[in-house]
């Protein structure tokens, strides 16, 4: 078995920085001080002997030769892992359209879990504060109170701008007629944005409710939202 004198852990460090395609700093500096290693060369150490150990020279030249091997030495990465980050947000009032046909953004008044991702001092705003990819988890519960039949329509902003194609209308048919839409959005977010719950309605008798608790359940908020971030 071929002794390792060059301490380097393969597995440990990748050839290629994947961040930049080209050589990792640690391989360079291994292949650079190989290259001073063997003298340029003319060194009298061939490559044959640097895999086996040192050769068998004078004094000065193996002490010369220990201190190039111990140059090669690579410490483990010093960047630690990035903990991922998360908010779970819901509000307690019932939310209403002064207007049909009219954009509004859903608003937020409590926060059970929060790690990088917070409500702003705009309440309907979601701010992110570290970069990455993150789902966006709501729920919200519609009813309406007339009797015709009417259509809400959900959808989100990025920093104030509608995303393209994350619309979806839901039908409510009758009075007293209760919906609960739910689903999910995954968008990449910088360090900075801001994420809106945007709705809008065809009549002003659809709202999002809440409801105090009762003696078998927990208050109902007229909107929940749970962001996680799921990339780095």
């Amino acid at each position: 078995m071929v002794k390792n004198i060059t301490n380097i852990p393969a597995p440990r460090v990748e050839l290629s920085d994947p961040r930049t395609g080209v050589m990792s700093r640690e391989w360079y500096r291994f292949f650079y001080n190989l290259f001073n290693l063997s003298g340029a060369g003319s060194n009298i150490a061939s490559l044959s002997d640097l895999q086996v150990g040192p050769p068998a020279t004078s004094d000065a030249e193996m002490s010369n030769l220990a201190a190039h091997i111990h140059g090669l030495e690579v410490a483990p990465p010093v960047t630690p892992p990035r903990d991922l980050h998360y908010g779970a947000f819901s509000d307690s009032t019932t939310q209403t359209a002064a207007s049909i046909n009219t954009a509004y953004a859903l608003t937020f008044n409590t926060t059970q879990l929060s790690a990088g991702v917070v409500v702003g001092t705009t309440t309907s705003q979601i701010k992110i504060y570290n970069t990455g990819v993150y789902n966006f988890q709501f729920s919200a519960q519609l009813t309406k109170t007339t009797a015709n039949l009417a259509y809400a329509y959900i959808w989100y902003r990025i920093n104030g701008t509608d995303v393209a194609n994350s619309a979806t209308r839901i039908a409510l048919a009758g009075s007293s007629s209760d919906t609960v839409p739910a689903w999910n959005f995954v968008a990449q977010v910088s360090s900075g944005d801001y994420f809106q719950l945007m709705w809008a309605v065809s009549n002003t008798g659809i709202q999002v409710r809440a409801a105090a608790a009762a003696a078998f359940y927990p208050a109902i908020p007229s909107v929940i939202l749970t962001v996680t971030e799921v990339t780095l």
